[in-house]
């Protein structure tokens, strides 16, 4: 595009008035033609929301203020022209709640009502006693026959000598004869003999007997011997033996008894050699396994000696020479069928002390504290106390004597020389 050239000559352009203005004011418009800024009062700036908190408070109250200056002229004045005022009666609020909620509260009073009889008002009140025409009639026939000022027995604590013995365990005493007395009564002993077709009780006989001689060549615990005996019944309780086998049963529930309770067992070869060899090995170890699954793998059972050794305990004072005749009678009744199949071990061990201690005649009675711990009356023990006195009275003409040949000896005050009580027979 080709640009035209200026002329000198040519008059200046005239610009109106109004557009001067604008020109030299820019683009900008006055302030006052700004509309939305025209009577616009701005809000004042608070730096601090605590202040203006402060403000609407002040506010509120003297607006409060001016209506209670109004509510006050149309109130009655008093005698000195000071108005009365009055106090607004609150509003009643009824509260409707659920038949849950009410029934809750109910339980909650009856259950504070409760708590307070048997906490607090126990200990205060003093409760009547009432005396039934029973219990007079027992009282004036204990006065009648001087009962009543006869102080009763005070039961002794056997185990209190041995709280600092750990191998005693105080702690646990009471629940272990807990659990042997359930145990005897769990496992109870019926009459097998007349299911045993091959075998009678004369030859369980001999062969307790026997076992009482290996059992003393042996040096074996006492415990050892009632466990075996145990075993030989329990299994032959649920197995038929044949004869031939029912010593092999006998020195394998030994052998068992044997692993159980002794710190050194007697090899399988001891007793092989014991039986003039009757038996192989592979026949003892059979037979010690088929002994296992026959009772369930069960040897922690109640024996009459492990009540004996509490017994015993109880007889206070206890002597060396009581226990070894306890422990005499105690053996001689596991000889004999009828006794073990007639009563519990737990029976047999505190009539075997009960009769010890009529045969020593040392003075000594069936106390309060023997009752506790044996758990039986002298009433109770009568019956199975004169079993034992006959077949002590018989033991010294029988034929099988290893019980009273064992009994006989020094090491055990010879106590099986001693006469029977009799007197407890003829009961």
């Amino acid at each position: 595009m080709d640009l035209r050239p200026l002329d000198q000559n040519q008059p200046p352009i005239k610009v109106p008035e109004e557009n001067k203005q604008k020109k030299e004011g820019g683009n900008r418009r006055p302030l006052q033609e700004i509309s939305n800024l025209v009577d616009f009062h701005p809000a004042p700036i608070i730096k601090n929301l605590g202040a203006l908190s402060l403000a609407n408070d002040q506010r509120e109250a003297e607006k409060n203020k001016d209506k209670n200056q109004e509510e006050l002229k149309g109130q009655p004045q008093g005698r000195d022209g000071k108005k009365v005022t009055y106090k607004p009666e609150p509003e009643k609020v009824i509260v409707i709640s659920s038949d849950d909620e009410e029934e809750k509260e109910v339980k909650r009073e009856v259950f504070n009502q409760k708590k307070k009889i048997l906490s607090g008002n126990r200990s205060n009140r003093k409760k009547k006693k009432i005396h039934s025409l029973t219990s007079v009639l027992t009282a004036r026939s204990k006065v009648a026959c001087g009962l009543a000022s006869k102080p009763r027995d005070q039961i002794v604590n056997i185990d209190a000598a041995d709280a600092d013995n750990e191998l005693a365990v105080v702690e646990y005493i009471e629940e272990i004869y807990n659990f042997y007395k359930l145990t005897e009564e769990e496992y109870p002993l019926f009459d097998y003999m007349p299911c045993q077709s091959h075998i009678n009780k004369a030859m369980r006989m001999i062969l307790v007997d026997w076992l009482v001689e290996v059992h003393t060549k042996f040096e074996l615990l006492p415990e050892t011997f009632y466990l075996t005996i145990n075993l030989v019944d329990r299994y032959l309780s649920r197995k038929i033996v044949s004869r031939r086998e029912l010593q092999l049963v006998g020195i394998s529930s030994m052998l068992l008894a044997c692993k159980y309770e002794e710190i050194w067992a007697p090899e399988v070869n001891d007793f092989i050699c014991i039986c003039a060899n009757a038996y192989t090995k592979e026949q003892v170890l059979a037979m010690e396994k088929a002994i296992l699954e026959k009772l369930e793998w069960n040897l922690t059972v109640a024996t009459p000696y492990v009540f004996l050794v509490r017994f015993i305990k109880a007889t206070v004072p206890s002597d060396k020479k009581l226990e070894n005749m306890a422990f005499y009678l105690a053996e001689n009744g596991l000889m004999h069928y009828q006794i073990i199949v007639s009563f519990c071990p737990s029976l047999i061990a505190a009539a075997s002390v009960y009769v010890a201690m009529h045969t020593l005649n040392s003075g000594l009675v069936w106390t309060e504290t023997l009752k506790h711990y044996t758990g039986y009356a002298e009433e109770q023990l009568r019956e199975c106390a004169r079993m034992l006195v006959s077949v002590q009275l018989a033991s010294k003409d029988s034929k099988l004597k290893a019980v009273y040949r064992k009994f006989s000896s020094a090491d055990w005050d010879a106590v099986a020389c001693l006469p029977p009580a009799k007197h407890l027979n003829c009961q």
